[in-house]
C-alpha cells in the first residue's frame, strides 16, 4: 500500500445493494464487498425494505471489505457513505429499532397527498423553497404518511422519542452507536423539508405537512467529522467523515465539480445531473432544483433529470419473469436477434 499505508472506507447503500469498497491513498481499490437485500411490494405501487436488513447488510459488507483487503481497523482513516436518497426510514430513539419498513423512493403510495396539496395550490410554494415538485418520490410526504399510519407515532415524535432519517442518517446513527442523528445538506435538499436557499429546515413545510421538527436530524456539511464509529462494529473508532446522495456523489467522484458540467448515471435508476455552481437555477421544464453538496458551509447546485426503472428493469427480468438467472445474462439474451420486432417496454412499473 502506497503512502502512510492508511485508507478510505466507502459505504454505498444502493436501492438493491449495500457495498463497501476500500481505497488507499492513491485512490486504488483495495477491496469491493456487495451484498443485496430483499425488496418488498405489498401493494401495487408500494415498494419497502427492511431498514434493520439494510443495516445488517451494509455492516457486514464493510467488515468484509476491511478482512478482504488484509489491513487493520485502526489503517481506516475515515469512512464515508453515499445512499439512496430519498428513502424514508423511522425509528426509536432509545431501541434503535424502526418502527416501520423503510418506505423506497420509487414508492408511490403518497399520491393522493401530493395531487391534494397540488389542487390547494402549493406546489409553486414548495418549488420555490426546496427546489423540488410535489411529487412522492420525496421523503417529506413519505414521513407524513408514516406518521399518520403508525400508531402514536406524531405524538412520540412531538416528544422527542422518535427519529427520522434517510439511509444516510440510519446508518451513521447506528455506526455510531445511537449518538449521532446527523444527515448532509444533498441529502435534506430531497425531503421537501429544507430550504435549500436558506439552508435550513423550513418551519412553513413542516407545518403544511404536519411534521414536528424533533423528529428531524440536524443538517451538516457533505464532508465533515461528525463523530466516530463505535469500536464494537468494526474494530476501532473511525471517524465518520462524509455524507452525499448517492447521485450528487456520482456528480462529485465524476469531476463534474465546475458550472455546466454533467453526468449521466445508469443504476437502478437513471439520473442527469448539470452543476450550476453557487446559483440554484430554477427549471422550466420540470427538471429539480437540488443541493449538490456542502463544503465548508458553502452550498453548490444541480439541476437533475430522473428516471426511475433502469437497472430495476433487469432485476424484474431476472426475480419477476426469471427469464435470466443472473443480470449480467441480458446481454447475451439480446444479442441472439437481430432487433425487438417492433415490440417496445415500457417501465411504467
Amino acid at each position: 500500500m502506497s503512502g502512510d499505508g492508511r485508507c478510505i472506507l466507502a459505504l454505498d447503500q444502493g436501492t438493491t445493494s449495500s457495498r463497501a469498497i476500500l481505497f488507499d491513498r492513491d485512490g486504488a481499490v483495495r477491496a469491493v464487498a456487495q451484498r443485496e437485500f430483499a425488496q418488498h411490494f405489498p401493494q401495487p405501487g408500494w415498494v419497502e425494505h427492511d431498514a434493520g436488513e439494510i443495516w445488517q447488510s451494509q455492516l457486514a459488507v464493510a467488515v468484509e471489505a476491511i478482512r478482504k483487503a488484509g489491513v487493520d481497523a485502526g489503517a481506516v482513516a475515515a469512512i464515508g457513505i453515499t445512499n439512496q436518497r430519498e428513502t424514508t426510514v423511522l425509528w426509536d430513539r432509545t431501541t434503535g429499532q424502526a418502527l416501520h419498513r423503510a418506505i423506497v423512493w420509487q414508492d408511490r403510495r403518497t399520491a393522493p397527498l401530493c395531487e391534494r396539496l397540488r389542487a390547494e395550490g402549493h406546489e409553486s410554494d414548495f418549488t420555490a423553497r426546496t427546489g423540488l415538485l410535489l411529487d412522492p418520490y420525496f421523503s417529506g410526504t413519505k414521513l407524513r404518511w408514516l406518521l399518520d399510519h403508525v400508531p402514536g407515532a406524531r405524538e412520540r415524535a412531538r416528544r422527542g422519542e422518535l427519529a427520522f432519517g434517510t439511509i444516510d442518517s440510519w446508518l451513521l446513527w447506528h455506526l455510531s452507536g445511537g449518538r449521532l442523528h446527523v444527515t448532509d445538506a444533498s441529502n435534506a435538499s430531497r425531503t421537501l423539508l429544507y430550504n435549500i436557499h436558506r439552508g435550513e429546515w423550513d418551519d412553513d413545510l413542516l407545518k403544511r405537512l404536519d411534521i414536528p421538527r424533533e423528529v428531524l436530524p440536524s443538517v451538516h456539511d457533505s464532508s465533515q467529522h461528525y463523530g466516530d464509529a463505535d469500536p464494537r462494529w468494526l474494530g476501532a473508532a473511525i471517524p465518520l467523515a462524509g455524507i452525499a446522495g448517492d447521485q450528487q456523489a456520482a456528480t462529485f467522484g465524476q469531476a463534474c465539480l465546475m458550472p455546466g458540467m454533467a453526468k449521466n448515471t445508469y443504476g437502478t435508476g437513471c439520473f442527469m445531473l448539470l452543476n450550476t455552481g453557487a446559483r440554484a437555477v430554477p427549471s422550466s421544464h420540470r427538471l429539480l432544483t437540488t443541493v449538490a453538496w456542502q463544503l465548508g458551509g458553502k452550498r453548490d447546485y444541480a439541476l437533475e433529470g430522473s428516471v426511475f426503472m433502469g437497472g430495476a428493469i433487469v432485476q424484474w427480468l431476472r426475480d419477476g419473469l426469471g427469464i435470466v438467472a443472473k443480470a449480467a445474462d441480458v446481454e447475451a439474451l439480446a444479442a441472439q436477434v437481430p432487433d425487438t420486432g417492433g415490440v417496445t417496454l415500457i417501465p411504467a412499473f
